[in-house]
């Protein structure tokens, strides 16, 4: 008769000892053996080895001590982590050549970060690290103060450092007091700040070798680009839009002398004119719809506007906006277009 047909099977794992085996085991310890057919419903203790026959008399099991059976246990075990060790170790060797190669590979060199505070980790570890410069777009009127708050350290490091810091906002930027909070505690010399009309999404540049775009609307997922390539153009795009924005120690000029009209009420009236309605307007310049209209309320009454309409004429008239400029395929023969809700 084999072995599994003397023994019979159990429901429990190969690991466990049932009640019942316990129970013979520790007679069998306290007697120092114990009767081979007694162990037939616990053949668990067979397979952990935690008896053994009698040498003098096979009708008798004698018990090991746990210890000893123990050790034989876990025997398999560790020669199985042994040899995962040494896997990992060879494996290690191997691909260690290998890892410069990471950054001289372009197909090699984007990486995709998910969740915000991952992003805020990878972006705070280049700043960091950066020796030489870092360039930052931040478009949108408003950061929230937290995020503010966080990140100066970390522009004080940098600074501290005698890395070059700039920073470039949209216009509507210049009136959030959070940000003034936040440039006023930065030495005066060490950080260039402008603002522009428009800009591209956010962007981040360190020492001109790594750069960080966001890839979703909701910015938490982004990109961490180290291809020479993209971020040399990245520089260029950022610098293009540096040389266009105007010094935040600066007032962007009026075009039109006794008009009190903003340079943010400016960008406002040309892309009224150009056709934009009001959600378009407020999403280009960074703003909420809501602070969107009300510069528009204020550009009707600072032209003595009646209507909408009767605005975008005005606005024209006025040279807040060139007229060429606002025509673009839009205004007909009998004058300019009526300005969208």
């Amino acid at each position: 008769m084999s072995r599994d047909e003397e023994i019979p099977r159990h429901s429990h794992g190969d690991l466990e000892l049932c009640d019942p085996a316990i129970q013979l085991y520790t007679e069998a310890l306290r007697s120092g053996r114990i009767a081979r057919a007694d162990l037939a419903p616990t053949p668990c203790l067979i397979d952990m080895a935690l008896v053994h026959p009698d040498p003098r008399d096979g009708a008798w099991m004698r018990p090991v001590p746990p210890s000893a059976a123990l050790a034989h246990l876990l025997q398999p075990v560790t020669r199985e982590i042994h040899e995962r060790i040494r896997r990992t170790a060879a494996l290690a060797d191997s691909l260690a050549p290998l890892a410069s190669v990471v950054s001289e590979d372009p197909n090699l060199a984007i990486t995709v970060i998910e969740g915000k505070p991952k992003i805020r980790a990878a972006v705070y570890d280049a700043t960091a690290n950066a020796s030489e410069e870092v360039l930052t777009m931040q478009p949108g009127s408003t950061r929230p103060l937290e995020r503010l708050e966080e990140a100066l350290p970390y522009a004080l490091s940098v600074v501290d450092r005698r890395v070059s810091l700039r920073h470039l906002y949209q216009h509507s930027a210049r009136y959030s007091p959070h940000l003034k909070g936040y440039l006023e505690q930065i030495p005066p010399g060490h950080l260039q700040v402008r603002t522009i009309e428009q800009t591209a999404e956010r962007l981040l540049i360190f020492d001109r070798r790594v750069a960080f775009v966001p890839a979703t609307a909701e910015r938490d997922v982004a990109l961490e680009i180290r291809h020479p390539g993209l971020v040399r153009y990245l520089v260029q795009v950022y610098e293009a839009l540096w040389a266009h924005a105007i010094p935040i120690e600066e007032h962007p000029h009026q075009v039109s002398p006794g008009t009190p009209v903003t340079a943010v009420q400016r960008s406002i009236a040309r892309l009224l004119v150009e056709g934009h309605v009001d959600d378009a307007v407020a999403r280009k310049l960074g703003i909420s719809v809501r602070t969107c209209r009300s510069h528009i309320a204020k550009l009707m009454q600072a032209l003595d506007a009646s209507s909408r309409t009767h605005l975008g004429a005005l606005i024209i008239r006025s040279g807040i906006v060139e007229p060429d400029g606002a025509a673009a395929g839009t205004a007909d023969a009998e004058g300019p277009p009526p300005v969208s809700g």
